[in-house]
C-alpha cells in the first residue's frame, strides 16, 4: 500500500515550471505572475474519493475523482481546457493522464523522503514540483 499523500504541503522547490506553461500555452502575463507563487496543496480521501485542492494568494483549483474511473475534467483557471483524466496507482504513485489538446500530458505525486512529489508533463516538458508537510497540521 503506497504511503498517504493526505495533508496540508506547502511548495519547496518548483523547477522547470515556465517551460512546462509555455507548452500549455500560457501567456507571459500570467506565467510571470505563476513564476511568484508559493503554491500549497490540501489532499483529502474520502472514502474512495479523493480532493487535490492548490491554493496560492492569486488563485485556487480544486479537483475530485475515484482512482480507476475516468472523468470529465476543467482546468479552470490553468490552462481553460476540456481533458479527460484517469487516475490510477502505479507502484507507489498516484498518476493521471489527461487526454485532450494536448499530447502526453497529465501528473504524478508520490511521496519520497516525508516529501510529496509532483511532476507535471506535457508533451515533452516536466516540471518537478517538492512539498514539505505544513507543520500546523
Amino acid at each position: 500500500m503506497p504511503a498517504s499523500l493526505c495533508g496540508t504541503w506547502d511548495m519547496i522547490s518548483n523547477v522547470n515550471l515556465e517551460g512546462y506553461m509555455i507548452t500549455l500555452g500560457i501567456s507571459p502575463f500570467m506565467r510571470k505572475i505563476a513564476l511568484r507563487l508559493r503554491l500549497r496543496k490540501v489532499i483529502e480521501e474520502q472514502g474512495d474519493q479523493y480532493i487535490i485542492k492548490t491554493t496560492s494568494s492569486f488563485r485556487n483549483y480544486a479537483v475530485s475523482f475515484r482512482v480507476g474511473q475516468e472523468f470529465k475534467e476543467f482546468t479552470h483557471g490553468l490552462d481553460n481546457r476540456h481533458v479527460k483524466s484517469l487516475v490510477t496507482w502505479e507502484g507507489n504513485k498516484l498518476v493521471c493522464e489527461q487526454i485532450g489538446e494536448k499530447k502526453n500530458r497529465g501528473w504524478a505525486h508520490w511521496i519520497e523522503d516525508d516529501k510529496l512529489h509532483l511532476e507535471l508533463y506535457c508533451e515533452g516538458q516536466v516540471c518537478k514540483q517538492v512539498f514539505k508537510k505544513n507543520v500546523n497540521e
